[in-house]
């Protein structure tokens, strides 16, 4: 009997270590980006959490796969769904699926009905998103890690917990780059 309650015990002892290495982990992970964002430990971990659990979705429910190519970027609560669903219907179900996720405040569902995108537009996206991000480094008076550059399909989504001057510079800065169709403003102002 003694070895079965050391086992149990061993068991659960187990699962809370699990626990706090995960943790651990998640908070490193998020450390190097914290310098200047300006959302707290627990909303960045909520971001972190909102994004995996849609992400789940799109990968363990067989409603999806080969159905839809669409990315989840979460920032303050505030949920950005961008990529393409075959039907109306696929990006619809995955959209009431997120609904159901704790501590979304809104979603901005840029979802488009079309074929997945092809390689070529999503090395051309991630060319665009490098080249902003250099370009924001690059701006005086504001803190490139507190701007989030999302492109998709040569459409350019900035997002960030910012000052309205900050904003300004970053969508100035992002417009200069060239390749891009349009700039859409998904920032929360501090002032």
């Amino acid at each position: 009997m003694q070895s079965t309650c050391s086992h149990v015990a061993s068991a659960s002892h187990q699962r809370v270590i699990g626990r706090r290495t995960l943790a651990a982990v998640l908070l490193l992970a998020l450390l190097p980006g914290c310098a200047h964002d300006r959302r707290s430990i627990g909303s960045m971990v909520d971001d972190t959490a909102i994004q995996l659990k849609a992400t789940g979705i799109l990968t363990s429910d067989a409603a999806f796969k080969g159905q839809a190519h669409i990315n989840v970027t979460s920032q303050n609560g505030i949920v950005l769904l961008t990529g393409e669903a075959s039907t109306a219907e696929v990006r619809d179900n995955f959209l009431a699926r997120v609904r159901d996720i704790k501590s979304i405040r809104r979603i901005v569902n840029e979802v488009s009905i079309a074929p997945p995108s092809s390689l070529s537009q999503r090395t051309h996206d991630a060319w665009i998103t490098n080249k902003i991000k250099a370009r924001l480094i690059g701006t005086k008076g504001l803190h490139a890690s507190s701007i989030k550059v999302i492109t998709e399909n040569s459409a350019v989504f900035l997002m960030g917990l910012i000052n309205r001057q900050e904003g300004e510079l970053a969508t100035q800065a992002t417009t200069q780059v060239s390749g891009i169709e349009r700039v859409v403003q998904l920032f929360e102002y501090i002032d």
